[in-house]
């Protein structure tokens, strides 16, 4: 009904889509002037009265928008402020969260601090030189407490560095030789104030001063004391002062640092002293230094031609006060290995490797060459031979130095090239007879690879002079077998009987006699040697190795086999079984078998040139 009466006044052809309608005012306008124009022809009263209507409609809905426009600017502008001050709110929450991991950060930054200084004070073991007082006359001349005491302290620098040795040294340092000050604000104690009054009451450090002065009758006297250091004093005339300064820096060297000192007098050939003052100075040394000092004392007695008994019972003295003393149980392995009895060194080995909780273990690796030579592990023994090198001035901790080790692994890998680059590569040391001597060792092993017969038995007879030398033969047992058999090749088979009449109970000496007899046509002797070799040390892989060869030699394939492969059992990472496995499957028409040998071996082997001729003849079949 009212759609029908606002039609008949408005009339239905004027209506208009909602989505085309005006905006509010102006559609309230057009609709007062419709209404009006629809009512003028009728009555005008009415018409006037519909149009003040409309118009009073009309500037209404004009004051609510002003007032909706009012009040939206007022919401926007409470918007702005609510967001201004939501801003600031998370503004000075995050900066009062960040200042706070600031305090935070700083409070762990001095924590970890103040427990670096603490663990550092506890574990510190330095030996401190402390400024001598020097007489006024000698500082006038320039000569004063400081000078005496760097001149100390250089001098205990050079015992250090000269010392191999795996048992851990004292840091050295001058009292005035650091001088760096942080404040702690309002109590004018430095960091290095703290940190040495931290060392003071809890460390383990070794302060040591002294005084230098004129002698009535015009000589000099140094003397030197620190906390277990009793005061001693060295006298010489008024131009020994290098003298004495090495006299004093011995003395605190040694009772600093007794376990170093002994391994330094073995290193430098003082045997006798080493041995002397182990047995005076185990007793009242520190519960920490005692395996050293048993361990030094053992090799002092090894070097001097002592007992083999007494030295390994020293070595196993040294692993009941420490149980993890690795280098120890690696001297146990060299002490067994000395008096014939490897396959006992053999289980010296297993039984540290199951102290060490398997291999790898606690046990590092360097201490493992004595087992890996028995076992022909050559590149772990390399590995471990230059790793140690390389962490200890370029010689290692051993008792020879590193360089002809490494080339003695390399001629046992057939690596010519690398072998004489280690040995011109070594650095000399007058104190350390191995180097010549194994310098001779590996120049005749090469000559006898490259067949040249009368070269390899002039350095095997001179490896073998320089042998007699205990500190050359403890540390190379059984190396004087090899000569042997560089006199039987050069002719000289008077030479090679007699010295493997006297060479001891190695394997290599009687798996090389077996080679020996062999050559001579003595097969029935040949062939009890390598028994016998095998017999004296079954877990070594060596003797069964020269026995496949010579088997195969004589034609017994399936025996030769069945010895290579026990060789391999036994020496897995040995190159050399499983060449001349390899080369036997070859001969009897098996290349893929044999192509398989030979691959295996070259990882053990990467630079034999034999080797890698054999594989490439098979290849190509």
């Amino acid at each position: 009904m009212a759609k029908g009466m606002l039609g008949g006044i408005l009339g239905d052809e004027d209506e208009k889509p909602e989505a085309e309608a005006p905006e509010p005012l102006a559609a309230v306008e057009a609709f007062a002037a419709a209404v009006a124009a629809k009512l003028a022809g009728n009555d005008p009263g009415v018409a006037r009265k519909t149009e003040e209507f409309l118009s009073d409609q009309s500037h209404l809905l004009k004051i609510q928008a002003r007032h909706l426009e009012d009040e939206h600017a007022l919401r926007v502008a409470h918007l702005r402020n609510q967001l201004r001050e939501e801003k600031v709110r998370r503004f000075g929450l995050r900066l009062r969260v960040g200042f706070q991991l600031f305090i935070a950060l700083v409070a762990t930054i001095i924590g970890i601090g103040t427990a670096i200084m603490i663990r550092d004070a506890v574990t510190s073991r330095r030996v401190v030189i402390e400024p001598f007082h020097s007489a006024p006359a000698l500082a006038a001349r320039g000569i004063d407490g400081e000078v005496v005491a760097g001149a100390l302290l250089d001098q205990l620098s050079h015992l250090q560095d000269a010392t191999r040795s795996s048992f851990a040294a004292r840091n050295l340092s001058s009292a005035w030789a650091s001088n760096i000050r942080l404040d702690v604000p309002e109590t004018g104690i430095s960091i290095s104030e703290i940190s040495r009054l931290l060392r003071e009451r809890f460390g383990h450090d070794v302060h040591i001063d002294g005084s230098l002065i004129e002698t009535p009758t015009g000589g000099l006297a140094l003397t030197v004391r620190g906390n277990g250091v009793p005061p001693t004093t060295f006298g010489g005339s008024s131009t020994e002062l290098q003298k004495l300064t090495v006299e004093a820096a011995e003395y605190v060297y040694s009772k600093s640092q007794p376990a170093r000192w002994t391994s330094y007098l073995t290193e430098v050939e003082r045997n006798a002293e080493a041995i002397a003052f182990s047995r005076a100075a185990l007793a009242s040394a520190d519960p920490s230094e005692r395996p050293g000092i048993l361990n030094s004392w053992a090799i002092a007695v090894e070097n001097s031609g002592g007992s083999a008994r007494e030295a390994l019972a020293l070595f196993r003295a040294a692993v009941k006060l420490q149980p993890d003393s690795w280098v120890a149980y690696s001297n146990i392995q060299n002490s067994l290995m000395m008096s014939g009895d490897e396959e006992g060194a053999w289980r010296a080995g297993e039984d540290m490797r199951a102290a060490a909780g398997g291999r790898p273990g606690r046990a590092p690796e360097t201490y493992y060459v004595n087992w890996d030579t028995l076992t022909w592990n050559l590149q772990a023994w390399l590995y471990a031979t230059v790793a140690n090198a390389e962490a200890n001035a370029g010689v290692g901790t051993s008792v020879g130095s590193a360089g002809p080790t490494v080339a003695d692994i390399q001629a046992r890998l057939h690596d010519s090239e690398a072998a004489d680059l280690a040995l011109k590569t070594t650095k000399e040391d007058p104190h350390d007879p191995t180097i010549a001597a194994m310098t001779h060792f590996v120049r005749g092993r090469l000559a006898a690879e490259a067949d040249d017969l009368a070269v390899a038995a002039t350095e095997m007879e001179a490896y073998g002079r320089a042998y007699a030398d205990p500190a050359v033969s403890s540390n190379n047992p059984g190396y004087n077998c090899w000569i042997a058999t560089a006199e039987e090749a050069a002719g000289h088979p008077d030479k090679a009987d007699a010295l493997l009449k006297t060479a001891g109970t190695f394997v290599d000496c009687y798996r090389f006699r077996g080679d020996i007899l062999d050559g001579r046509d003595d097969w029935p002797g040949a062939q009890k040697a390598y028994a016998d070799a095998v017999a004296l040390a079954p877990d070594l892989p060596a003797a069964y190795f020269s026995w496949g060869v010579a088997l195969a030699k004589h034609g017994d394939l399936a025996a030769a086999q069945a010895k290579l492969k026990d060789a391999n059992q036994r020496g897995p990472h040995w190159a050399d079984p499983l060449k001349a496995w390899g080369d036997m499957l070859a001969k009897q028409g098996h290349a893929k078998e044999a192509l398989a040998n030979y691959k295996e071996a070259l990882k053990y082997a990467p630079n034999w040139k034999q080797l890698k001729k054999a594989r490439e003849a098979v290849a190509k079949q």
